[in-house]
């Protein structure tokens, strides 16, 4: 019933989908660009219309009272930034503990401008054996569209590359500049 009422709201509000997400398989799905609050907004109408249980990782702030039981519910789970944690191994324990598991993430992390994405959605993915699905939220055609998946096979400057090329593609809320990926010391925050 809540996707039939989400997928109304979206037909409501101009929004469209545009390709197909395998509901059977588990998969890490990127969105964005991220620019704009709505980004969440529109993603959380879309999961809800889908049909199927999309979780997502958020800033702690999101967590705490008194929406933080909101956000749980609707199957967010709080990483703080401010700390070094074993988030890839975290996540990847989730697919391993949940066949059809999926996690959408936003690989810039923040809203603002940003000259480099974070690469731990790659490092999950490889560490779980699961795709990568980009969503672009393209606000100029309100569409949000299911890119084919994506296996990663270990070249990981390559292949980020081509996914930011996918996003360059898509509108955002606010226009927002998609740099090019450069592998980093192993030191790198993910």
């Amino acid at each position: 019933m809540l996707s039939s009422i989400c997928s109304g709201l979206l037909r409501l509000i101009g929004w469209k989908f545009e390709g197909q997400l395998d509901k059977t398989q588990p998969c890490v799905m990127i969105v964005g660009p991220h620019t704009s609050n709505w980004d969440f907004v529109i993603g959380i109408i879309a999961r809800s219309a889908l049909g199927t249980n999309i979780h997502f990782l958020g800033k702690h702030q999101l967590f705490i009272a008194p929406w933080g039981w909101l956000f749980r519910a609707m199957g967010g789970s709080p990483v703080d930034r401010r700390k070094h944690n074993n988030l890839v191994d975290g996540a990847a324990q989730l697919f391993e503990q949940h066949p059809n598991y999926k996690l959408a993430l936003a690989p810039e992390g923040t809203r603002s401008p940003v000259t480099r994405w974070k690469s731990g959605f790659y490092h999950i993915a490889m560490k779980s054996n699961v795709d990568i699905v980009p969503v672009g939220l393209d606000f100029g055609r309100k569409t949000i569209v299911l890119s084919p998946p994506m296996t990663p096979t270990g070249d990981i400057e390559v292949e980020i590359n081509q996914l930011m090329d996918f996003f360059r593609s898509i509108k955002g809320y606010r226009t927002k500049n998609i740099p090019v990926y450069k592998v980093q010391p192993s030191n790198e925050r993910l």
